[in-house]
């Protein structure tokens, strides 16, 4: 069936559905996300909220987003189709989306305008960086230290290589068990220009380089896979510093005041937001869409922002940012877009790594076993 037919049938996009064809919609759907404060943010911004409005409806959530690519690749296959909504970064989006596993949609047609009638496509802007993806928010990786390390004889970290350097920083270390953000920052510590990053590990010596800088630290280092862990080991003083998102460390230092800080220097700038696995059978889509319309209008992501310090992806969402919802401090210094944050941003290359992320997964993969 036709995108457009199929929205007739949602009560979302089109508000004055009889109900005969509003009951072709399933009463459960399952949404897939990273867990932690950030699936928490989302119950607590859209998930509860379209509940109450929908008592019929149950939300299951699964917490795999990070091997959504492959999860879904072994779905399509299998003719299973399980999940009906997946929560991605954009580069995984761009994958899927290549790959005909995610749904192309047409942003103006199934999702909200902004307040005054902008068209969604207008209000998202440059962040919808695929035809089959609806973005939600705008985070970074960055690094949190523990300011308390004997060993650091009172020096604090003050740029992204802190982590390559155990001799004023000796500790264990946490980074992320992929290669994207790790091997950017390992050039820019060996010497490499930001604007260079992506030319250099363009070539085979630019990839042998930034592997021969992670090598200075592998002893050193734990790799995680779930943006909880890094916090976790931070609370627990198993890391001295590690790498996360923004908001993960946000949670540790302001709602749970542990030792820590954040090092905002070289943060990497990605997107997180919703595709549609393709082949959903109609009545398990028309929920879909209907909870889509819902979740990702202006009110409610500018509402995600009280419970986690990620920045609305929509434009008119960011007026409305205000106080968290339980602690009362003003968010929009924590946001990874603050001018006081963002002074040397890394812009993540999301095309780049769309065509070259299976290649350098198995490198990865393959050098953490050696």
């Amino acid at each position: 069936m036709k995108l457009k037919s199929l929205m007739l049938l949602t009560t979302g996009a089109a508000l004055a559905a009889p109900a005969a064809l509003a009951q072709e919609m399933v009463d459960d759907l399952t949404l897939v996300s990273w867990g932690g404060a950030y699936q928490t943010s989302q119950v607590r911004a859209y998930a509860e909220p379209y509940m109450e409005m929908n008592p019929e409806v149950s939300i299951t959530w699964d917490e795999s987003s990070a091997e959504a690519v492959a999860r879904l690749r072994a779905m399509n296959e299998a003719g299973n189709i399980t999940w009906d909504l997946v929560d991605v970064v954009a580069a995984d989006a761009i994958r899927l989306c290549d790959e005909g596993l995610a749904m192309e949609v047409d942003h103006d047609e199934i999702l909200a305008p902004g307040p005054d009638g902008t068209p969604a496509s207008e209000d998202f802007g440059d962040l919808i960086v695929s035809d089959c993806y609806i973005p939600q928010i705008v985070y970074s990786t960055t690094v949190g230290y523990r300011t308390d390390v004997e060993a650091w004889e009172g020096r604090t970290p003050e740029d992204i290589c802190a982590i390559f350097d155990t001799e004023n920083f000796p500790g264990q270390r946490s980074l992320e068990r992929r290669p994207i953000g790790n091997l950017e920052w390992a050039l820019l510590c060996d010497g490499v220009a930001m604007e260079d990053l992506y030319d250099v590990l363009e070539t085979e010596e630019g990839v042998d380089r930034a592997f021969a800088m992670l090598d200075t630290i592998k002893d050193e280092t734990l790799w995680w896979t779930a943006g909880a862990d890094t916090p976790q080991l931070l609370a627990d003083g198993e890391v001295v510093m590690g790498s996360t998102y923004n908001g993960r460390l946000f949670s540790l230092i302001e709602e749970q005041d542990q030792p820590v800080a954040m090092l905002w220097d070289a943060q990497v700038f990605d997107l997180d937001g919703w595709i549609i696995p393709e082949g959903l059978p109609e009545e398990r889509l028309n929920r879909v869409l209907d909870f889509l319309y819902f979740a990702t209008d202006t009110q409610r992501l500018a509402d995600q922002a009280q419970y986690i310090s990620y920045g609305p992806a929509r434009a008119s969402s960011a007026p409305l940012v205000s106080t968290h919802a339980d602690l009362g401090i003003e968010m929009a210094p924590h946001m990874p877009t603050d001018p006081a944050n963002a002074e040397r941003t890394l812009l993540f290359n999301y095309e780049w790594w769309a065509d070259y992320r299976d290649d350098l997964d198995a490198r990865f993969q393959a050098w953490l076993a050696q």
